[in-house]
């Protein structure tokens, strides 16, 4: 279910056969974008595909609206077919729903359902799930395929229960969970692929590891980074990492523990901000971000003690003012990153915009999309998703694209209409 921490369900990785969830968004929110609830859906696809490495199963989902959510929002047309294909884009096998037939009576009997109380097949709802398997049924090949990553990012649920349990240094939300997703939007929105991983994980593989709010660092896990780093990778943690072992008890002589000669530095203290209340800091690198870039930090900012670690920003305001906000240490072969503050949303696009450049990511799409629009891999399948609810003129794509279920002309710029979703392949 979404984001049920009741159950570390990456501890059932290997008892269980297959992994479905049940998928309910609520599109068409006043209070927030389309965009942004994709992101968030998304998230919690690739958390699903994550946990065994494979494709997984959309066990439920509504082909219009819910009866349990504050507003029971119709999803505008397209809106089925973009929901249910971003599904399939980010590692599901199936779409499925509940329910088939609305019941009569009892809690759910106004929840939406492919037939309804009218009974018949000639309803705007029927013909879009009708519409959706018709094009699914086209699409078998893409069930053979899976989504290889270069970038993972740490949501481990034992970190998630500390951080949780803990007080101080901010009693009224350390935002975890948010906190993970703005460092996954920013991948999410240049359409870079992500894993999700825990600290039972192996992590190698990968090319770069996000790691934020590491609180609790289980025994050894500090070893597989360390190894991470020194063979290549690269490390992106943040403050309030490597706080407390795996029993919760604080680790001694320094944080983050184990960590401090990887990220060059030491934390020695962190400064807990009341809401609504902010710092800032800028670049003093041209090579890194810019000069005259400043950007709002809020809720936390960590106080570190550089070593080797070489400073990127700074503090503008407080009597920390001129300390280090982020930082860059070589280790090995690799680099870590050390981010000391929670920034606002556009430090995470421009920071991982640059560093993705740098790094030369294969899996980064070679062409262009408007705003608002958002592309998905599966293996060499494309899944162009406009989550606008207007038309956007897309920029022509490479020659090497074939369309995979439409006669689109894509080899010159192209309309994609409100909610449209086109695959390509190449």
């Amino acid at each position: 279910m979404y984001y049920f921490f009741g159950i570390n369900y990456f501890d059932l990785k290997d008892e269980i056969d297959i992994v479905s969830w049940d998928s309910y968004p609520v599109w068409h929110k006043a209070t927030s974008s389309d965009l942004n609830i994709s992101c968030d859906t998304a998230m919690m696809h690739d958390i699903m595909r994550s946990i065994k490495n494979e494709p997984f199963l959309l066990m439920e989902s509504t082909p219009s609206m819910t009866n349990w959510q504050n507003v029971a929002k119709l999803k505008k047309p397209g809106m089925h077919m973009l929901s249910s294909m971003q599904a399939v884009a980010h590692g599901s096998n199936s779409v499925q729903y509940f329910q088939w037939r609305k019941s009569r009576g009892s809690s759910e009997k106004f929840h939406g359902a492919v037939v309804d109380h009218y009974g018949k097949s000639d309803t705007r709802v029927f013909n879009d799930v009708k519409e959706l398997g018709a094009r699914l049924k086209g699409l078998s090949d893409i069930l053979k395929t899976n989504t290889h990553p270069e970038v993972a990012i740490l949501f481990d649920w034992d970190n998630r229960w500390a951080i949780d349990d803990m007080q101080g240094p901010r009693n009224i939300g350390m935002h975890y969970k948010e906190t993970v997703q703005e460092h996954y939007k920013a991948f999410y929105e240049m359409g870079i692929p992500v894993d999700f991983v825990d600290m039972s994980c192996d992590i190698s593989k990968y090319k770069v590891f996000v790691a934020p709010m590491m609180y609790m660092l289980k025994y050894g896990f500090e070893n597989k980074i360390k190894e991470f780093v020194a063979n290549g990778g690269t490390l992106v943690t943040t403050y309030w990492s490597g706080i407390v072992n795996e029993t919760d008890l604080c680790f001694l002589e320094g944080t983050p523990h184990g960590l401090m000669e990887v990220v060059g530095l030491r934390s020695e203290e962190i400064d807990g901000l009341f809401d609504g209340e902010t710092n800032s800091a800028s670049s003093i690198s041209s090579h890194w971000l810019t000069e005259k870039d400043c950007y709002t930090s809020s809720e936390l900012c960590d106080l570190v003690i550089p070593s080797t670690a070489q400073t990127l920003m700074k503090y503008n305001e407080d009597f920390y003012k001129g300390m280090p906000a982020l930082t860059l240490n070589h280790f090995g072969k690799g680099q870590a990153f050390y981010i000391a503050t929670r920034f606002e949303e556009s430090f995470y696009h421009d920071f991982y915009s640059q560093l993705v450049q740098e790094l030369e990511l294969s899996t980064i799409p070679d062409f262009n999309v408007p705003k608002g629009v958002i592309v998905s891999t599966r293996d060499n399948y494309r899944f162009i998703q406009n989550f606008n609810n207007h038309e956007v003129e897309a920029e022509a794509l490479p020659t090497h694209y074939t369309v995979v279920d439409t006669d689109k002309d894509i080899h010159q710029n192209f309309i994609l209409k409100p909610f449209e979703v086109l695959i390509v392949k190449g």
